[in-house]
């Protein structure tokens, strides 16, 4: 029983590191960035370019991929959900429309299933490198 809540702690401490991390990361990529693009067609397209975004996912596979390594899945799957939830609500809650809330529905369910699966992959090459140098 003592054990339990010692393995509790790192989990919720992964889980803060990662979503703050995660904050830090928007803001580096795409929180500078609040121009829209106007074409000659009056249609707008942006904030964000298509790298910003590529660079964002690309960061966040560190942090990831070290809490999915060291077995804090937690940490790694609602960590980066939480904190690309928290930064897509705030930086796109002055959207005049009211449909901010459907853009950050999908960016929470799609950075939970995304980082999900990233930290299952992770886990089992892990699992395997780990089996692989114990049997040589």
């Amino acid at each position: 029983m003592a054990q339990r809540p010692l393995k509790l702690v790192p989990q919720l401490m992964a889980i803060l590191a990662l979503a703050v991390i995660t904050l830090a990361m928007w803001a580096a990529w795409l929180g500078w960035d609040q121009h829209r693009d106007v074409h000659p067609d009056g249609s707008e397209t942006g904030p964000y370019e298509a790298w910003q975004v590529i660079g964002l996912v690309l960061t966040l596979l560190a942090p990831v991929y070290w809490a999915a390594s060291r077995r804090y899945f937690a940490g790694a799957v609602l960590g980066v959900t939480a904190g690309l939830t928290a930064a897509a609500a705030y930086d796109w809650s002055d959207d005049s429309s009211g449909l901010y809330m459907v853009g950050v529905g999908m960016v929470m369910v799609g950075s939970l299933v995304v980082t999900g699966a990233v930290s299952a992959v992770i886990a089992s090459v892990k699992t395997r490198t780990g089996s692989a140098r114990q049997r040589s």
